[in-house]
C-alpha cells in the first residue's frame, strides 16, 4: 500500500515538475571524504602498476602455481580442484593439489574471470592473474578505510587507507604480477576484523549482531580457504576476547558473536581438503573451543545468585577444562601446529633446519627494515598505540593487540612484515589524527573577545597550531615525496621489475633481462620438438627455486619447486649437485630426468678473470650442501669450497677426497656445470670437462659477446643428460 502511494500519479507529476528534489544531498565533509578516498584508491591502483615498464609478467615463483591452478579451475570447473594430480610438478610422482594447496585465491580469480567474460571484457586468465594483485590491493585499502572509520572517524579511515596504499611491505605483495595468497589474505583479515568488531557493539540490535557475526564467519571461512596465516587472525581474536573477559566486559552478545563467527568459519575450514577435520585437533583451534566453553561458563554464572556459588562453579569449571585438555593430549587427540607455524612463534625452531633457513623471507627481520618500511611513521606508531591504550574501547583494545602481536611476528619472520602493514597503518593514522585534532579545533575557534590578554593568547595559540600542522605536512612529505635517492621514497619501493623480468637478480635494468625469458621459451618450443622426435618426455632437474617457472612458462615437468613438501626429493636433488657426475647420473636416472639446469651470475675483468657475483646457484650451493648433509652426512660444506673475501669468489674449491672416498669440491656437478658455462661464455673454450655425462643444450648468453647488467653477466645453462648404455 505504501509503495502504491509512493508511485501515485500526484507524486510522479510532482517529481517531474521539480527535478531538483531528486538530487542526492551530500554534505561538504562527506563529499570531501569521498573525493579523497577515490584519490587514494586511484593512487593505490596506479602505483602498483609501476612494474609494467619491464613487461606484463607474473612475479616471484609461487604466483606461477597459483596461475596454473586458476587456469585449471577455469578450464575444468571448480570441482576439478579436488581431483587434480599435477604430474608437471615433483615429477615423476606428481602433486596432489587438493591436499597441498589452498583454493581460495584460485576460486576468487576464476570468479573474477567469469564476471569479466560475462561483461564482455576481453581478458585472458593470465592477464587477469597478473592484474589481480593490483585490484585486490586497491579493494583492501577501501576495507581498511571502513575499519579505521569505525575506530576513530573518517579522518583515521582516510589516513589508514593512504598509509596502507603506500606501505612498502604491502606494495611488495600486491604489485603487478604478485598473484599469491597474501593478496586475498590481508583483505580477509581486515574484513573479519570489520565485521566481528561491529557484531559486538552493544548499541546495535540483536538482529544486526547476528548479521555481522554471520558475515564475520564467512570472512573467516574465506580466510581459512586462502591463507595459512589465518591462524594469526584466529589467535588475535581469541586473545582479544580473553582480554575483554579480564576487563569484565562479558555480555551474551559476545557469546553469540563469537559462536556464530567461529562456527561458520570452522565449518567451511573442515570442508577444505588441505585442512580437513584434523584441523579441529590443532592446538590453535582447541584454544577456540576452550574460549567458547569459558564464555558458556560465564553465561551460566549469571544465573547463580550468590558470589560463593559463582566462584566455586567458575574454578571447578576451569579445573575441569585443564584436566580435559591434558587427558586429550595424553590420548593423542591434541595435535601440534605444523613446524612452519611453530617456527614463527618460536624462531629457534628453525635452527638446524636447512631447508627452512635457506628461504630468504623465513629469516628474522632486522629492526632497520622496520624503519625502511615505515620511514617517519615508525615514530607515530607508538603514539597511536598510546592513544589506543589511553582510551580502551573494544576497538582500541583490539587495535593495540593487533599492533603488538604483528610487531612480534614481523620480527620473527621477515615475510610477516606484511601482517604489520595494516596494523601500523591504523596505528599511524590514529596517532597523527589525535595529535593534529586539538590544533585544528583551536584554528576553528571563533574570534575571542577584544581583551588584550585574551587576544594575545588566542593569536599565539593559532600561530602555534598552524606551525604544528605545517610541520606535520612536511614530515609526511619527507616520508613519501622526497627522493630516495632518485625517486620519491614510495616510488623507490614500488618501481621495481618483476622477478622474471630481472632474471632473478636484485637490479633495476633499463629493459627486461631476457636470459630466463628466452630459456623458458626455448624449453616450451625446442624441447617440445625434441620430445616429438625422440618420443621421450623432457624432464628438467634444477634447484627448487626455478621449478614453478619451468612448469608454468617452460611447460615442462620439474623435479622440485617452491612447494618444498617432499623433503626427501629435495635432499636427493641437493645430492645430485653436490656429488660427482657418475653418482649424480645414477640418481637422475631414478627420476627420469633428461636435462639439468644451473643459473650463475659472474663478472669478467679486463684481464679475463672470472669472479662470481652470488645471485645465482654460486650463492646457493652452500644451502644445497647443508640440505644434502641432513640425509647424507658425508656432504661437508667446508670441504666443498671456501669464500675468498678479497676476490669475492668461491673459486678455491677443494680437490680432496673425504674419508669414505666421496669426492668433494671441484669434482661436484654444481662446480663443473657452473664453471663450464662461465668459461664458455667469457673465454670461448672451457677447460672443465663435463663429458661423457653432460652435453651443452642451451645457453642464454652468446660466447665472447655476453650481455651484462649492472656489471653482472647472468647465465642460464641447460645441459642434456647422457646416461651410460650399460
Amino acid at each position: 500500500m505504501e509503495i502504491r502511494k509512493l508511485f501515485s500519479r500526484e507524486n510522479v507529476v510532482k517529481a517531474l515538475k521539480s527535478p531538483g528534489a531528486l538530487r542526492i544531498r551530500v554534505s561538504h565533509s562527506s563529499l570531501m571524504a569521498i573525493s579523497l578516498l577515490l584519490l587514494i584508491l586511484f593512487l593505490a591502483f596506479m602505483i602498483r602498476l609501476l612494474p609494467l615498464r619491464w613487461g606484463f609478467y607474473l612475479s616471484e615463483f609461487d604466483p606461477c602455481f597459483q596461475y596454473r591452478l586458476t587456469d585449471h579451475v577455469v578450464q575444468n570447473g571448480f570441482l576439478s580442484y579436488n581431483t587434480w594430480r599435477d604430474y608437471m610438478s615433483w615429477y615423476p610422482y606428481g602433486r596432489d593439489v587438493a591436499h597441498t594447496s589452498y583454493p581460495g585465491l584460485a576460486f576468487t580469480a576464476a570468479s573474477f574471470y567469469y564476471i569479466a567474460r560475462a561483461l564482455a571484457i576481453p581478458i585472458t586468465v593470465y592477464q587477469l592473474c597478473v592484474l589481480f594483485p593490483v585490484i585486490m590491493g586497491t579493494i583492501t585499502c577501501l576495507v581498511i578505510y571502513f575499519v579505521g572509520k569505525d575506530i576513530g572517524g573518517k579522518e583515521v579511515g582516510l589516513f589508514a587507507a593512504f598509509f596502507l596504499a603506500l606501505s612498502a611491505s604491502y606494495i611488495g605483495r600486491t604489485s603487478l604480477g604478485f598473484f599469491d595468497d597474501e593478496t586475498v589474505g590481508i583483505f580477509g583479515i581486515l574484513l573479519l576484523i570489520f565485521f566481528f568488531l561491529r557484531s559486538i557493539e552493544p548499541e546495535r540490535s540483536m538482529k544486526a549482531c547476528v548479521a555481522y557475526a554471520t558475515a564475520g564467519g564467512l570472512s573467516l571461512g574465506y580466510l581459512f580457504s586462502s591463507w595459512g596465516a589465518s591462524r594469526y587472525a584466529v589467535g588475535i581474536i581469541v586473545l582479544f576476547v580473553f582480554v575483554l573477559l579480564l576487563l569484565r566486559r562479558y555480555s551474551p552478545r559476545l557469546l553469540w558473536s563469537y559462536s556464530i563467527t567461529f562456527g561458520i568459519g570452522l565449518f567451511i575450514a573442515v570442508n577444505i581438503p588441505y585442512i580437513g577435520f584434523t584441523f579441529l585437533k590443532e592446538t590453535s583451534i582447541l584454544l577456540v573451543f576452550g574460549m567458547f566453553l569459558l564464555l558458556c561458563a560465564l553465561e551460566l554464572i549469571r544465573y547463580f545468585r550468590t558470589l560463593k556459588m559463582k566462584t566455586v562453579f567458575f574454578f571447578g569449571f576451569f579445573a575441569l577444562l585443564l584436566v580435559s585438555f591434558f587427558v586429550l593430549s595424553w590420548l593423542g587427540f591434541v595435535q601440534g601446529m605444523a613446524a612452519k607455524f611453530m617456527s614463527v612463534i618460536n624462531p629457534y625452531e628453525r635452527i638446524g633446519r636447512a631447508l627452512v633457513e635457506s628461504v630468504q623471507e623465513h629469516r628474522p627481520a632486522a629492526w632497520g627494515s622496520f624503519y625502511y618500511d615505515l620511514g617517519i611513521g615508525a615514530f607515530f606508531v607508538p603514539i597511536g598505540l598510546f592513544f589506543a591504550v589511553q582510551n580502551p574501547t573494544n576497538r582500541n583494545i583490539f587495535l593495540a593487540i593487533f599492533g603488538l602481536t604483528s610487531i612480534y611476528f614481523a620480527g620473527s619472520m621477515s615475510r610477516l612484515t606484511l601482517l604489520m602493514a595494516p596494523a601500523f597503518a591504523l596505528l599511524w593514522a590514529l596517532g597523527i589524527v589525535r595529535l593534529v585534532r586539538p590544533f585544528i579545533t583551536l584554528l576553528r575557534e571563533a574570534p575571542v573577545i577584544p581583551m588584550r590578554k585574551m587576544r594575545l593568547e588566542g593569536h599565539v595559540g593559532k600561530e602555534f597550531s598552524a606551525a604544528f600542522l605545517i610541520l606535520t605536512i612536511f614530515v609526511l612529505t619527507f616520508a613519501f615525496v622526497l627522493p630516495n635517492p632518485q625517486y620519491p621514497r614510495v616510488f623507490d619501493h614500488a618501481y621495481v621489475p618483476t622477478t622474471l623480468a630481472s632474471a632473478s637478480m636484485p637490479i633495476k635494468p633499463d629493459s627486461p633481462v631476457p636470459d630466463w625469458i628466452n630459456t623458458l621459451d626455448w624449453m616450451r618450443i625446442n624441447l617440445t620438438v625434441w620430445e616429438q622426435q625422440t618420443g621421450q618426455t623432457a624432464v628438467i632437474c634444477s634447484w627448487w627455486d626455478y621449478g614453478y617457472w619451468i612448469t608454468t612458462f617452460g611447460n615442462k615437468p620439474s623435479l622440485a619447486d617452491n612447494a618444498t613438501f617432499n623433503k626427501t626429493q629435495i635432499e636427493n636433488i641437493a645430492l645430485v649437485y653436490m656429488t660427482n657426475m657418475t653418482a649424480a647420473v645414477n640418481i637422475l636416472k631414478k627420476y627420469k630426468a633428461t636435462h639439468i639446469l644451473v643459473f650463475v651470475t659472474f663478472q669478467v675483468s679486463s684481464e679475463g678473470a672470472i669472479t662470481d657475483v652470488g645471485w645465482g646457484d654460486e650463492g646457493k650451493w652452500r644451502w644445497m650442501a647443508r640440505i644434502a648433509h641432513e640425509r647424507y652426512p658425508w656432504v661437508n660444506e667446508t670441504e666443498m669450497g671456501r669464500y675468498d673475501s678479497e676476490t669475492g669468489n668461491w673459486a678455491d674449491w677443494s680437490d680432496e677426497i673425504s674419508d669414505d672416498g666421496k669426492t668433494q669440491g671441484k669434482e661436484t656437478v654444481i662446480y663443473k656445470l657452473m664453471q663450464y658455462g662461465k668459461e664458455k661464455i667469457a673465454l670461448g673454450s672451457p677447460t672443465v670437462q663435463i663429458a661423457p655425462y653432460f652435453t651443452e643444450a642451451y645457453f642464454s648468453q652468446t660466447p665472447l659477446q655476453p650481455r651484462n647488467y649492472g656489471g653482472a653477466y647472468p647465465l642460464v645453462a641447460v645441459y642434456r643428460i647422457n646416461y651410460p648404455t650399460t
